[in-house]
C-alpha cells in the first residue's frame, strides 16, 4: 500500500486518480480515507462559498442601484446598466447553485447576512459613501434578493 499522505501532498492529481481507481475497483481497504473525507468536505464547502460570493456580488449591485438612485443619480446613469446586468447574472448563478445543491437553500438567510456585510463595504467604496450611511442589516428578504422581478425602489 502506498504512503497516501505523501502521495496526497506530493501530487494531488495523481492521488485523485489513484483514489478513483481504488473506489472503482472496490478496494476500500487501500483508500486514503482521512484525506478523502477532507476533500469531500471541501467540495461541499466550495459550493457554499460559491453561493456566498454570488450573493455578495448580487447584494453589492442591488445596494449600488438603490443608493445611487437616492444619493448619486449621475452614478446610476453612468453605471446602472452594468449593475443591472450583474444583478441578473448573479441571480442566474445563485439559482443554478441552488438547483444543483438544493440543501443549500436552507443556508441562504445566513449566507445573505454574511454576504451583506461585504456588499455594504463594496457599495460604500464604489459610491464614495460612508458605510455608516448604509443600513447595517440587509433591507431585503432572501426571497426579494432572489426574485428576478425585484428591483430596489421599483
Amino acid at each position: 500500500m502506498p504512503n497516501h499522505p505523501i502521495a496526497y501532498e506530493a501530487d494531488f492529481y495523481a492521488w485523485t486518480q489513484e483514489q478513483a481507481r481504488l473506489l472503482d475497483a472496490r478496494q476500500f481497504d487501500a483508500l486514503d480515507v482521512p484525506n478523502l473525507v477532507e476533500e469531500i468536505t471541501s467540495l461541499g464547502k466550495s459550493e457554499q462559498r460559491e453561493l456566498y460570493h454570488r450573493l455578495s456580488s448580487l447584494l453589492a449591485h442591488l445596494l449600488k442601484l438603490a443608493l445611487a438612485a437616492q444619493h448619486s443619480p449621475q452614478d446610476l446613469r453612468r453605471a446602472g446598466r452594468g449593475w443591472r446586468a450583474t444583478v441578473k447574472t448573479q441571480r442566474l448563478g445563485v439559482a443554478k447553485v441552488l438547483r444543483e445543491n438544493p440543501s443549500l437553500r436552507t443556508t441562504v438567510p445566513a449566507e445573505l447576512a454574511d454576504a451583506y456585510a461585504v456588499a455594504r463595504v463594496e457599495a460604500a467604496a464604489a459610491l464614495e459613501m460612508e458605510e455608516a450611511t448604509i443600513p447595517e442589516i440587509c433591507p431585503w428578504t432572501a426571497a426579494q434578493v432572489l426574485d428576478v422581478d425585484f428591483w430596489p425602489g421599483a
